[in-house]
């Protein structure tokens, strides 16, 4: 366990899931979570995950997180087909170690599980999904406020991206997040 608190901020956890849509249409999501942070990376979605276009998604996560102190070290995904060698090749060459976790064991990658549940509950389980723009939309809108402003209890309560502390005085105002399906509390 201290292994896993000490190397926490060098941790890049991903997996997928599925979503169905309004017209029974079942689109794939890929993610990949911070896990020292819980800063979620919204990689994209689409009907069909082929092994070149799961690929382009992680080239495009290293270039993103290229730069970043700590570096990324470890990259966790299950064993699914879409996480296929040339995947994992590319972490490799970044010098990034790959452990795929043990078959049925989802708690071996708790907080991409987490992150799956909490997207679903406070997000996509309110909505109904028509099509791949829409639920890009609403998952690039959600994931901005999941990182910026939801507070996380791993956290202290603070959010993914720090924010600046707001002073304890003067009016509360509310944003609306997703035409109102999360209400954004600050001062």
């Amino acid at each position: 366990r201290n292994l896993m608190t000490h190397y926490k901020d060098q941790i890049l956890a991903c997996d997928f899931f599925t979503v169905e849509t309004f017209f029974l249409q079942t689109l794939y999501v890929l993610f990949f979570i911070e896990v020292g942070s819980r800063r979620v990376h919204f990689a994209g979605c689409t009907e069909h995950p082929t092994s070149a276009w799961v690929t382009q998604q992680a080239r495009q996560i290293v270039w993103e997180l290229e730069g970043r102190n700590p570096s990324i070290r470890f990259v966790i995904h299950d064993n699914d087909t879409k996480f296929t060698q040339a995947f994992d090749t590319l972490f490799r060459a970044e010098r990034v170690h790959v452990i795929h976790t043990p078959v049925r064991a989802p708690n071996a990658n708790a907080f991409a599980e987490r992150w799956v549940r909490t997207v679903r509950n406070e997000c996509l389980d309110k909505l109904l999904i028509f099509n791949l723009t829409h639920l890009r939309r609403v998952l690039g809108e959600y994931v901005i406020y999941y990182n910026s402003a939801r507070p996380h209890q791993g956290l202290a309560q603070q959010s993914p991206v720090p924010r600046i502390i707001p002073t304890p005085e003067g009016p509360v105002h509310c944003r609306d997040v997703l035409g109102g399906i999360v209400h954004d509390y600050y001062r």
